[in-house]
């Protein structure tokens, strides 16, 4: 349920948006706590939340909420049908249940790009770092902070005027894909039209995009929610849980969902590794 008023939204519900949940799976690297719940920026709009009686408030203006943050929290989507394609999975069934309130963020796929190429062999802390760094560097002045540059902004520098980020080989792959973005060589209005694995492919023929680094872009920036990154986490699962195979095809649109899943639960249960 969600109920909008002048100065915030009040979600309610068994899959109510979990913050804590949603901003601690490692999809996004601008929420950060601030005593009552997280905040942070997207789409150069600065939103806090927080969870009260059992409910999850959004503190920004209706009209913001419905121009921006239903779709940017994929809150038209409901979330509880992946249940019945778990339902026979006893892992799956708990990772779903520890999780639920995850939702996958719908994020500009500019920041998702440049972000998740920072991510590669790296570690949440780091990577926020990096990013907050970039931020304030050449974002703009915005509430709460600065916003993510533009790729425009990114292709005008040098591999030095990078060094203060301390992004180290990675800046040669952030300088790489913003000027394919700005010159218009990756447009992704015109990925729109394409299949998940050739949008995959065309993201894979950049300089320092891997698979897993597509697929996060895939799902986090360009809402294929049928995309199934796999980072270490996610391969120590299927290793240890699934050593007859992990079919992500199988939960069709929502294998990006079970993703998150998967990724929140095995963090917090390494248990499951011994």
């Amino acid at each position: 349920m969600i109920e909008t008023f002048e100065d915030r939204t009040v979600l309610t519900g068994d899959d109510a948006f979990s913050p804590e949940q949603t901003f601690l799976c490692g999809q996004c690297f601008r929420f950060d706590p601030d005593g009552k719940g997280f905040c942070g920026i997207a789409g150069g709009r600065f939103i806090r939340t927080e969870v009260s009686d059992k409910n999850t408030v959004l503190y920004c203006s209706g009209r913001d909420f419905e121009d921006f943050w239903k779709n940017f929290f994929d809150l038209g989507r409901d979330y509880s049908a992946v249940r019945a394609l778990i339902a026979d999975d006893p892992f799956l069934v708990r990772a779903e249940e520890y999780g639920r309130g995850i939702r996958l963020l719908r994020q500009e796929p500019w920041e998702a790009l440049c972000s998740f190429i920072i991510s590669q062999c790296n570690n949440i802390p780091r990577i926020k770092g990096i990013v907050s760094r970039l931020c304030e560097m050449y974002g703009d002045p915005v509430r709460g902070g600065y916003s993510f540059p533009s790729a425009e902004k990114i292709a005008g520098l040098a591999v030095e005027d990078l060094a203060p980020l301390r992004s180290g080989y990675r800046a040669e792959y952030i300088l790489n894909a913003a000027r394919e973005v700005a010159s218009g060589e990756l447009d992704f209005a015109s990925l729109e039209s394409m299949s998940t694995a050739q949008v995959r492919k065309r993201l894979m023929s950049m300089h320092g995009v891997g698979k897993k680094v597509a697929d996060c872009v895939l799902l986090f920036g360009l809402g294929r929610t049928d995309a199934f990154p796999v980072d270490v986490w996610i391969k120590r699962v299927l290793d240890n849980v699934y050593p007859d195979g992990f079919d992500a095809s199988s939960y069709g649109e929502l294998a990006g969902l079970v993703q998150q899943y998967i990724f929140f639960y095995a963090r917090d249960h390494r248990e499951i590794f011994d």
